[in-house]
C-alpha cells in the first residue's frame, strides 16, 4: 500500500521521460542484437544438420556415391537458405559493431562534430538494427527450421524453440511497426533531415571513390542501385507524407527494410574492400576466410540486394488501395 508514501526526485524534473528514452534506445540496440543472434545460432544448427542429413542426389551428379545419397547442403535451395542466412548475419555483426562504434564516439569524442555526427548515426539506426534485425531474426530461425524439415518442427533438435525465442524480439521494447514510423515520421525529418543526408553523403562518397576499381565494381554498382532506390523511396514520402499522412504510415516498413538492405549492402561493400586488400597483401595463411568473404558479399548483391527495388515499389504505390477497404469489409 503506498498511500501518502513520499517521492524522491531522481535527477531533474520533468526530466523522466527523456531518460526513459535514453534507456529505451539502448535497449532496442540490445534487443537488435538479440535477433541477430538468434539467427545466428539458427544458421549454426541449419549448416551442420545440412552436411548431415542425407537425402536425394545432387541435380549436376552424385557428391556422395558411396552413401546411399548426397547430404542435403548439394542442393540449391537448402543453399539458397544457408546463403541467405549467412549474408545477413555476416552483414549484421558488421552493422551492430559500426553502430556500436559510432555510439563510443558520441560519448567520449572530444570533437563537438564528431560528437553531433556519430549520435545522429546512432539515433538515425537504433530503428533499423532493431527492426530489421528481429525482422530477419525470426524469418531465419524459420528458415533454419525448414532446412531440418519435419525434424525442426518437433522438439528434438530445438528448432522450434529458436523460432519461439525470436518472435519476441519483434514485439519488445517497441514493436517493430513502432520502429518503422519513428523512422518514418522522426528520424529522417530530425533536424532538417541532417542525419540522413549525411548517411546518404558517406555512402554515395564510398561508391565514388571506388567507381574505377574493377574488383569492387560488383559491389559498389549494386550499393549505388540500391543507395538510388532508397534516396527515390525518401524523395517520394517527402512529397506525399505530408499531404496525405497515411503513405508515411503505409510506406513505413518497406521503407525500415530498404532502408536496413542499403545499411547492411554498405556494410557488405566495406567488407569486401578489407578482403581485397588483405588478400592483395597475401592474406597471412587467411586465404579461404577471406575468399569466402567475396563469395557472401557477392551473394548479397546479386540475390538480395535487389529487394530495393521491390520495396521501392510498394511505396511509391502508396495508400489507397490500404486503406480503401471498410472496416467491416
Amino acid at each position: 500500500n503506498y498511500d501518502e508514501a513520499e517521492g524522491t526526485l531522481l535527477g531533474e524534473l520533468n526530466g523522466g521521460l527523456k531518460a526513459m528514452f535514453t534507456m529505451m534506445n539502448e535497449a532496442r540496440l540490445g534487443v537488435g542484437l538479440q535477433g541477430l543472434s538468434l539467427s545466428e545460432i539458427a544458421y549454426q544448427n541449419a549448416v551442420s544438420y545440412a552436411k548431415d542429413r542425407l537425402q536425394g542426389r545432387s541435380l549436376s551428379g552424385a557428391k556422395a556415391p558411396d552413401k546411399k545419397a548426397d547430404p542435403i547442403i548439394v542442393h540449391p535451395d537448402i543453399r539458397r537458405s544457408l546463403m541467405t542466412m549467412k549474408a545477413y548475419n555476416e552483414a549484421g555483426r558488421a552493422l551492430a559493431l559500426w553502430t556500436a562504434i559510432k555510439s563510443d564516439v558520441a560519448h567520449r569524442s572530444g570533437d563537438d562534430k564528431d560528437r553531433q555526427a556519430a549520435d545522429d548515426y546512432t539515433g538515425l539506426m537504433t530503428p533499423v538494427v532493431k527492426g530489421v534485425l528481429t525482422d530477419k531474426g525470426f524469418d531465419h530461425a524459420v528458415m533454419a527450421q525448414q532446412v531440418f524439415g519435419g525434424h525442426g518442427y518437433i522438439e528434438e533438435h530445438g528448432m522450434s524453440q529458436f523460432v519461439r525465442d525470436a518472435r519476441i524480439a519483434m514485439i519488445y521494447e517497441g514493436a517493430n511497426g513502432i520502429q518503422a514510423l519513428d523512422l518514418v515520421g522522426r528520424k529522417l525529418a530530425q533536424n532538417g533531415g541532417r542525419a540522413v543526408q549525411a548517411f546518404f553523403k558517406e555512402l554515395g562518397e564510398f561508391c565514388e571513390e571506388n567507381r574505377t576499381d574493377e574488383k569492387m565494381a560488383p559491389f559498389t554498382k549494386a550499393l549505388k542501385k540500391g543507395l538510388n532506390d532508397l534516396q527515390a523511396a525518401t524523395m517520394w514520402l517527402v512529397q506525399n507524407a505530408m499531404a496525405k499522412p497515411d503513405n508515411a504510415g503505409a510506406a513505413s516498413t518497406d521503407y525500415m527494410h530498404l532502408f536496413g538492405l542499403v545499411a547492411l549492402g554498405y556494410m557488405w561493400a566495406q567488407m569486401a574492400k578489407s578482403a581485397q586488400a588483405k588478400l592483395a597483401e597475401g592474406a597471412n595463411g587467411a586465404a579461404p576466410f577471406y575468399d569466402t568473404k567475396l563469395v557472401t558479399a557477392r551473394f548479397f548483391m546479386e540475390r538480395i540486394m535487389p529487394e530495393t527495388a521491390t520495396r521501392l515499389a510498394r511505396i511509391s504505390s502508396g495508400a489507397d488501395t490500404l486503406m480503401a477497404l471498410p472496416a467491416e469489409a
